[in-house]
């Protein structure tokens, strides 16, 4: 079996597995971030490189601010009590999203962990924080138009490579698969311009119930598919050569 080189995951799911054990959404938070431990251990065994997971969208701000304050607290929390061993299992931490207006020690945090791990080369993890797909894109077109006004940049010498280049994921490959659990079916503004031909796998189960037989499942399904960009499959080239 052929696995996809980058896998980006959206974790759903976290405060509807809490409530459905009459539980506090703090719970299915903490749980969720077990899985997401479980997940990054699992990925370089599966012949995964690069593993992108949505951990904190532009969006989230809008939730109750106790529920925000939980969500920085177990992030602050996942990089003081796990950076040690993704660093010694060789992971190299990488944060794409808008860092301006996060509180100084957070900044610190995401920075430190990047530094640290720089070198590292049998996985690549990918923390989507004060994400969002659109932002990401203003960002860079705002950086790029910037450019042009300061005579460093042709404008005609903009180009989807170019483009791609300048986005938060610079030096990453776009991911073949997509998975997102929760059994939603939508991306949720994540990784609009990188995901424009992955192959998307939703999941019916909730974030904190994701296991390794999850993510080898979806790596099976992936497999299975025919990916074209645009152009003809195999069956469709022969076809076509026939006739």
């Amino acid at each position: 079996m052929t696995s996809p080189a980058h896998v980006a995951i959206i974790m759903d799911g976290n405060g509807r597995w809490a409530k459905a054990r009459g539980m506090p959404r703090l719970a299915g938070h903490r749980a969720g971030v077990e899985a997401l431990r479980k997940t990054v251990r699992a990925a370089p065994g599966l012949g995964i490189s690069f593993l992108t997971v949505y951990a904190f969208s532009s969006e989230n701000w809008s939730r109750p601010k106790s529920e925000v304050s939980d969500l920085m607290g177990l992030l602050k929390l996942f990089i003081r009590r796990d950076l040690a061993e993704l660093h010694q299992s060789g992971v190299r931490v990488r944060i794409i999203g808008d860092r301006t207006g996060l509180q100084s020690d957070i900044r610190t945090l995401l920075e430190e962990a990047e530094t640290l791990t720089a070198r590292n080369e049998a996985l690549t993890l990918i923390i989507a924080f004060n994400y969002g797909g659109r932002d990401e894109i203003v960002r860079t077109a705002r950086k790029l138009a910037s450019a042009v006004a300061r005579g460093e940049l042709d404008s005609e010498a903009i180009t989807a490579e170019s483009f791609a280049g300048a986005l938060d994921t610079e030096g990453i490959p776009d991911p073949e698969l997509v998975i997102r659990t929760s059994g939603e079916l939508r991306l949720s503004n994540f990784l609009l311009w990188q995901a424009a031909y992955s192959e998307l796998v939703f999941l019916p189960c909730y974030w904190p119930d994701f296991s390794r037989e999850h993510l080898a499942d979806a790596l099976r399904d992936f497999a299975g598919r025919e990916r074209r960009f645009g152009g003809l499959g195999a069956q469709d080239v022969a076809v076509t050569a026939k006739g």
